[in-house]
């Protein structure tokens, strides 16, 4: 277990713009950072980093907390776990208690696939060092290729023995469950070695784990696939990784481009070479969540190809889901018989740089100049061919862009400028209908699905106001009507500003001001979370705590610190104003008038109660025969009125009460 004080230090250190920038390409943006959330699938950045609260948001999916929730939440791990990625991260030293000597069996139910794959790994790295046979094929391989020693460790290169079941029973014998070494593909229905004979290139995750291996064949039979991978599993999806993504992202953002090819030779040559920001898609077709993993750190991607005909036709069909993400697509067409790897090799590192610089084109002039070479003077193919280009630039979302690809387009393919921006409107306008459809589609689907699952249990989320209604939808007619805005306005001036000085004096606290007034008025709160917080913060007041709002962003409990990420977390920020920082004249700016908001809000709180409780005791009236219940009633009722004119008095309003 590890100590409170090691969990303390951990989230005192870890920054949490530090800690995302690894993973999501951040920009600055007033006070705050936004970028793509990696949680859902945008176009427009919404998920926003404050790094004075050291917290993070995400507006479109809600998605929030501190360092250590983005670490849990994007490694799918538990918070044990996130605290020691985060330590070793900072090189903390962490205090753990009763350690014991966990049993591999208890390993594999916590974190079975990475311990598995880091063993395989492992395996196959010794394989290739050690044996004779590895040396003589694996080795000799790489080698070959030009890779140096310090390369083939930095991807983790490694050789699969051809002994059928080597690798099988070498896990079995460390104890690794014989059904996750099948589930990972590693070992095949009949307890064979899934890889044997092959050069193997470890697949990584964005944080560096090996969730899958590909291995290359030396076999030369046709018949016998050259590469085989991994097959899918809980921890790899083919569809949304990168090959070498974790060791181009840094490279990538620092270049504000990324360079796609096709093999995995092909980009450790080039990262040897010392042209990092290169990744290749794994053996797939590029993909909406490859790319959008991409867009996370640059919206310009650079494709080389080696010139093949085939290979390049159906590549064109898939960058028009590149333009559809709002990114810059260029290509580069290598000489005929060449690939990366061969012609860095055959020019040079230097050389090589060069020719991708001034060889590049963009996609849409690439495309329109090969298609008018395809076509020639044949009226029919030319007319698909404009098409096709259309096509394409109507996926281009910035409309000056566009515009300019329409102008350029025309000139190369002799039409009318007019005639291509119709078409191109066209194309455009069946787009948004189409995605329109398909939406409509999916959110009726979802609400039928939420229908089934919920039979409309539950209340909508309230909308501020001075009076919050809410519609209980087991009875469609019934409204409720509740005190949630000003019991929230409580909890968020507290998690905001509860560490605030109120009195310099007294040295009071926002936070030991506001407990002064609204314990009275615990037991009169309705939301049972907000009650639970404003009853912690009572005890951190009376027990002399100091009190931190990180208090309840990095609470124990997920609901706390959703609700205290929220309170937090503005999708909005002041205008720099081109740095003439223009504020507020006549009063504090908000964040700055804590003492006012903090006392309006529980006063807010005490006149909607006392009103509440005024109505009560008038049906009580209404409703009572006895003339000496009706007299006490009376004097109760007095006293209530008391107390609201004066709350009304404190608040400044004028609001004449009936008697």
């Amino acid at each position: 277990m590890i100590s409170q004080n090691s969990i303390e230090e951990v989230l005192g250190t870890a920054k949490v713009d530090e800690v995302i920038d690894e993973f999501v390409s951040l920009k600055q943006r007033g006070v705050n950072k936004i970028g793509l959330c990696p949680f859902h699938n945008e176009k427009t950045p919404s998920f926003t980093v404050s790094p004075a609260k050291n917290i993070y948001k995400c507006f479109g999916c809600g998605k929030g907390g501190n360092s250590v929730q983005f670490i849990m939440e994007h490694e799918s791990i538990s918070f044990p776990e996130a605290i020691r990625f985060l330590a070793k991260r900072y090189q903390i030293e962490l205090e753990e208690t009763n350690v014991e000597e966990i049993d591999p069996e208890e390993k594999l139910k916590k974190d079975s696939f990475y311990i598995i794959n880091d063993f395989a790994k492992a395996y196959f790295q010794k394989n290739m060092m050690e044996s004779q046979e590895g040396k003589s094929v694996g080795l000799s391989y790489f080698k070959e290729r030009g890779y140096r020693e310090a390369t083939m460790k930095k991807f983790g290169l490694g050789y699969s023995l051809k002994k059928g079941d080597h690798f099988t029973q070498t896990a079995v014998e460390a104890k690794y469950n014989i059904e996750s070494l099948r589930t990972l593909g590693l070992t095949s229905k009949s307890d064979f070695d899934f890889f044997r004979s092959r050069a193997m290139f470890p697949i990584h995750n964005l944080s560096g784990k090996v969730i899958a291996f590909a291995g290359r064949t030396f076999s030369t039979d046709k018949k016998t696939p050259k590469y085989i991978n991994s097959p899918e599993s809980e921890i790899y999806n083919k569809r949304k990784i990168l090959y070498a993504m974790y060791h181009a992202k840094g490279p990538i953002r620092k270049a504000q481009e990324c360079i796609l090819v096709e093999g995995y030779t092909d980009v450790i040559t080039l990262h040897q070479g010392g042209i990092e920001n290169v990744i290749a898609a794994s053996g797939t077709s590029l993909t909406i969540d490859q790319i959008r993993l991409i867009k996370r750190y640059t919206e310009n991607v650079k494709i080389l190809f080696d010139g093949d005909a085939a290979g390049i036709k159906a590549a064109m069909r898939g960058i028009d889901l590149i333009l559809e993400q709002d990114m810059n697509v260029q290509l580069v067409l290598l000489p005929d018989g060449e690939d990366p790897d061969s012609y860095l090799k055959k020019v040079g590192v230097d050389a090589f740089s060069t020719f991708l610089k001034d060889q590049a084109e963009d996609f849409i002039f690439f495309k329109t100049n090969r298609l008018i070479d395809e076509v020639g003077n044949d009226p029919i193919k030319k007319t698909r061919m404009i098409k096709d280009i259309v096509d394409s630039i109507s996926k281009v979302r910035d409309t000056l862009k566009r515009s300019l690809y329409i102008k350029e387009c025309a000139k190369l393919l002799d039409v009318d400028e007019q005639i291509l921006l119709g078409e191109s409107n066209k194309s455009i306008r069946a787009d948004i209908k189409q995605k329109r459809l398909k939406e409509e589609y999916a959110t009726r689907q979802q609400q039928r699905q939420q229908q089934r699952d919920s039979g409309f249990e539950g209340l909508v989320e309230p909308i501020p106001g001075d009076q919050e209604e809410q519609r209980d939808h087991s009875q469609p007619n019934k409204l409720v009507i509740n005190d949630d805005y000003q019991e929230r306005d409580i909890v968020r001036v507290l998690v905001n500003l509860g560490d605030k000085i109120y009195d310099e004096e007294q040295k009071t606290t926002v936070a030991e001001y506001m407990v002064i007034n609204y314990r009275e008025l615990i037991e009169m709160i309705d939301n049972q979370l907000y009650k639970s917080i404003l009853k912690e913060t009572i005890e951190q007041v009376d027990a002399g705590t100091e009190f931190k709002t990180s208090y309840f962003t990095n609470h124990s409990k997920e609901e706390v610190r959703m609700l205290a990420t929220d309170l937090q977390m503005d999708p909005y920020h002041y205008s720099d104003w081109d740095g003439k920082s223009l504020y507020l004249q006549t009063q504090k700016m908000p964040d700055e008038n804590f003492i006012k908001d903090g006392l309006n809000s529980i006063l807010r709180l005490k006149e909607r109660k006392f009103q509440r409780t005024l109505k009560k005791v008038d049906d009580m009236i209404l409703g009572e025969k006895d003339d000496t219940q009706i007299i006490n009633l009376l004097k109760t009722r007095e006293v209530i009125r008391k107390q609201l004119s004066e709350v009304r008095l404190q608040l400044g309003t004028v609001v004449p009460v009936s008697f």
